[in-house]
């Protein structure tokens, strides 16, 4: 599953020069990781970038494409997507074949033809995209063409601490993101300062990571379909003001960040069991982290609500794309759509499952862009081994998938990210106010997308 990453502010020197490159296709000096070694007679071959073999959900489904495509060999070169890396090998005309990134990026190497369109290869291969989650398509398809297929697909649930919200009178059913006016008042109940020092956070709204969801909840985009950023919007800015005003009121950024960095984040003794937090939104793959690590912990798991009270998330994941001169481009897509399948993912989970049923412990399902393959999986391979924690934290997650929010393919997605990351950093820092860090933030996100569109 993606987790949300820290993103710098600003592009490097370096990072600019690997861009000019890429917009110089024949410049000789860009290094490749494209496989320079010949396939067997009479096989094609295809190399990956950006994948790994980590757990039967990856090994699984590598070797039933490989069952299903006898004349393809597969070179999985493992390691995390370098996006510099990826960049010098399409300029140099050595790329890999296939290559595996989060959705939110592909838009940026879209724009800058370092990626080329699938239509051609879902269309011989009789892919039907409404197989597929709407909003994790939209995140691969770019001015009325695809680029891509989305794969595993993370949502957001609220966590709730069961033994703190009763401590502070309440009860779970209080904590909602529905009436913000609300939501200071709730956080000053939930949270706990011990002689002026954090003891326990009241409500974690996550930001700066979370501000696509939050912002959605006062029904505002962070950037329109046809790719025009809107970080200025004043819906944007209320979203950013009310989130941060939640962090300050609980001691401020720097004892905030500094208490959460000390928790036992993946561990039996996580914030939930330490009574360290009250609430929170988090992705669906904690269900599984708390199960496994505090199968007793006491917490209840709730949607995320917009303003109006309707349930709503916000989706995330990874996608498979063909390179800008791939020397195996037919053997690139059976390979793609082979890994992103409805019988590839039942495969794959009943590989997890029986892995984990070895190991006497449950299993949570899989969350895919593939809606069929849910279907079937939770359906007929889902076993949870009676965990309530995994019960009724599926059951929410499952709920939320198709009400979640992505962020549509825009030119310049990765910069999108880094100007609203960095604009409210700096206002939690005490370095900007919100009008003032989302307004450079909007200059920031304008230039980059002009700059991609050239």
């Amino acid at each position: 599953m993606i987790r949300p990453g820290e993103w710098n502010s600003a592009v490097s020197r370096h990072s600019l020069s690997i861009l000019a490159c890429v917009a110089l296709f024949a410049v000789a000096s860009c290094g490749g990781v494209g496989n320079n070694n010949e396939p067997a007679q009479g096989k094609s071959q295809v190399t990956t970038m950006g994948f790994g073999l980590p757990d039967e959900h990856a090994t699984a489904r590598v070797d039933a494409v490989k069952a299903a495509n006898p004349n393809i060999e597969i070179k999985i070169n493992e390691g995390a997507f370098d996006e510099q890396q990826f960049l010098s090998a399409v300029a140099s005309n050595q790329p890999p074949d296939a290559v595996y990134l989060d959705r939110n990026k592909l838009g940026s190497f879209v724009a800058r033809g370092a990626i080329e369109p699938m239509d051609d290869c879902l269309s011989r291969e009789k892919v039907n995209l409404d197989d597929y989650r709407e909003q994790a398509v939209k995140q691969v398809q770019y001015q009325g063409k695809t680029y891509g297929l989305p794969e595993f697909n993370a949502v957001r649930v609220l966590i709730i601490n069961n033994v703190a919200v009763r401590e502070a009178g309440l009860q779970p059913s209080d904590v909602s993101t529905t009436d913000w006016a609300a939501l200071p008042a709730l956080t000053d109940k939930l949270v706990k300062l011990d002689g002026g020092k954090l003891a326990r956070i009241g409500f974690d709204p996550k930001v700066p990571d979370f501000l696509p969801m939050w912002a959605k909840a006062n029904d505002a985009e962070l950037v329109t379909p046809d790719g025009t950023p809107t970080l200025h919007d004043p819906k944007v800015i209320e979203a950013v003001q009310a989130t941060v005003d939640l962090v300050n009121r609980q001691g401020g950024w720097a004892q905030f960040k500094a208490f959460r960095d000390s928790w036992d984040f993946f561990g039996a003794k996580n914030q939930y069991v330490s009574n360290q937090l009250a609430a929170m939104p988090m992705e669906n793959f904690y269900i599984n982290t708390l199960a496994a690590n505090s199968p007793d912990a006491d917490v209840t798991f709730a949607p995320f609500t917009d303003r109006n009270g309707e349930p709503l998330s916000y989706a995330s994941g990874q996608a498979w794309a063909i390179p800008k001169g791939s020397k195996n481009r037919d053997a690139a897509c059976k390979f793609i759509v082979g890994m992103t399948k409805t019988d590839t993912w039942v495969t794959a989970a009943k590989a997890r499952r029986d892995a984990l049923t070895k190991q006497n412990k449950p299993y949570s399902g899989t969350f895919t862009a593939n809606k069929k393959a849910d279907e079937q999986i939770f359906a007929e391979v889902y076993n949870a081994k009676d965990n309530k924690i995994i019960n009724d934290g599926v059951e929410v997650a499952k709920s939320v998938q198709d009400v979640a929010y992505s962020l549509p393919a825009n030119p310049a997605g990765n910069e999108l990210v880094t100007a609203y990351t960095g604009a409210i950093n700096r206002v939690l820092n005490g370095q900007q106010s919100v009008d003032d860090a989302m307004s450079q933030a909007q200059r920031e996100a304008q230039d980059a997308i002009e700059a991609a569109k050239k």
